[in-house]
């Protein structure tokens, strides 16, 4: 009977070491350390993102990540930004990093119109921008707003 409980903790173990908590991933993220950098075409300095190794292990994997929906002010409603802050204090609007932030590209629209900092989860695969200063640092491919 030990030895099943053993073999059974063990795996549990295992099982939750292997994925990331959908409370750590946004501390994860802020493991992220931006350089100043000349952007050559822009002829300014911008901050880039230098990713963490066990968040660059973690692209192209399905993750979920629970925050604060930021509406915006555009016509394709099948891109939802979400932060770990609410509105008045997000990266846009007040003091809050680009850590704090996220992009969903969606697979499908929601099913219904979601509120300014409503809290949401989104689940996609994770993309990592290093280089493109016109999208955010940190991606949801084929994104799904998971609604309570």
């Amino acid at each position: 009977m030990r030895k099943i409980i053993y073999a059974f903790l063990t795996v549990m173990i295992l099982a939750s070491s292997a994925t990331i908590r959908e409370d750590n991933i946004w501390a994860l993220f802020a493991k992220t350390r931006f350089i100043e950098k000349l952007n050559r075409e822009f002829g300014m300095y911008f901050l880039y993102p230098k990713f963490p190794d066990e968040l660059k292990a973690m692209e192209g994997k399905i993750v979920t990540v629970s925050g604060f929906y930021i509406p915006l002010d555009m016509n394709n409603s099948d891109i939802a930004v979400v932060s770990k802050f609410p509105n008045a204090e997000c990266f846009f609007c007040g003091g809050a990093g680009p850590e704090s932030i996220l992009v969903g590209y969606l697979k499908k629209k929601p099913s219904r119109k979601i509120k300014m900092d409503e809290i949401v989860k989104i689940r996609g695969k994770l993309k990592l921008n290093e280089e493109d200063i016109d999208e955010l640092n940190f991606i949801l491919l084929d994104a799904e707003i998971i609604l309570n």
